[in-house]
């Protein structure tokens, strides 16, 4: 029987998770290079097949695959700047290549935001935020936790509900229009009202154990160890970095007029690296704990 390791990053300190988020989420929407775009892509890919498995990217890519699409379309379709025009649409607007690889950009850069968010959520559990900012911010934090938790439950609850509507012949399936709207307003509701009656229970839950009163503590098992110390320093290095690399204007690029970067220089590339470096953190540390596991199994098998 094989036994899945937990994933190394996961189980780091909760403030070492949220910098890394908050960093690679940060760059992510904020880096228009082509370059950086895919950097962030690959290595958002490469964390969630980590997480989840290798057989989940490629249902991640047909999730992900019309909205790419359809990211690539709008843009030339509304946006017309672009000095390099390739043909005249039957409105009378240009067609410019410009706006066309903005809008593959565009697309890349939402993919990588999404498959972040997805991986965040992953990692970020509801407890870990509590624990960061329960004591600064009580009442927003049991908000924004309970709607991280929202939806993955609303999700079940509803497919929970389905089966239950389908034995009994309610099935959202099958029918005239008329009969499956019918039967979907009806699981809607059912839901709705099992997630308003839940909300109301966790609020009444939290009231009575004094969340929020001056003075409450909470137990918690996170500690910050020396592998966090190390982290948290690695993420403070590749931040402060990439900042000075963006100041420097070493991830300059622009769609229009005309495309144009900064050129390509050994400083350039090094930011490059580093924000390489940054994004695959997770994926280095979970190789790294991986090697030194079979180290240790070899050593113990030789001896």
């Amino acid at each position: 029987m094989t036994v899945r390791r937990r994933d190394t990053f996961s189980d780091c300190h909760p403030a070492v998770n949220f910098l890394y988020f908050g960093l690679v989420l940060l760059f992510t929407m904020f880096f228009t290079h082509p370059v950086s775009l895919v950097i962030s892509l690959l290595g958002a890919v490469a964390y969630h097949a980590r997480l989840n498995g290798k057989g989940t990217v490629r249902f991640s890519l047909r999730l992900l695959l019309p909205v790419l699409v359809l990211a690539a379309i709008v843009n030339p379709a509304f946006s017309h700047e672009g000095a390099t025009i390739l043909a005249y649409l039957p409105s009378g607007n240009p067609l410019t290549l410009e706006s066309i690889l903005y809008g593959l950009a565009a697309a890349v850069m939402l993919a990588s935001v999404l498959t972040w968010f997805s991986c965040y959520t992953a990692v970020m559990t509801s407890d870990k935020f509590v624990y960061l900012f329960g004591r600064v911010i009580p009442a927003l934090s049991l908000v924004l936790s309970m709607t991280l938790r929202f939806v993955p439950r609303f999700r079940a609850q509803m497919a929970a509900v389905r089966e239950a509507q389908k034995c009994i012949g309610r099935d959202t399936a099958n029918g005239s229009l008329r009969q499956r709207l019918h039967s979907a307003v009806r699981v809607v509701s059912i839901v709705t009202t099992w997630a308003l009656e839940n909300a109301i229970e966790t609020a009444d839950s939290m009231r009575c154990r004094g969340y929020g009163l001056p003075g409450r503590t909470a137990y918690s098992l996170y500690r910050f160890d020396t592998r966090d110390k190390a982290a948290l320093a690695f993420l403070c290095f590749c931040g402060f970095t990439i900042l000075a690399g963006w100041a420097a204007k070493g991830f300059y690029w622009r769609w229009y007029p005309t495309v144009r970067g900064g050129g390509v220089s050994v400083w350039t590339v090094s930011f490059q690296l580093i924000y390489l470096a940054l994004c695959l953190t997770p994926v280095l540390m979970d190789a790294y704990a991986d090697r030194r596991w079979k180290n240790i199994v070899n050593g113990g098998e030789s001896a």
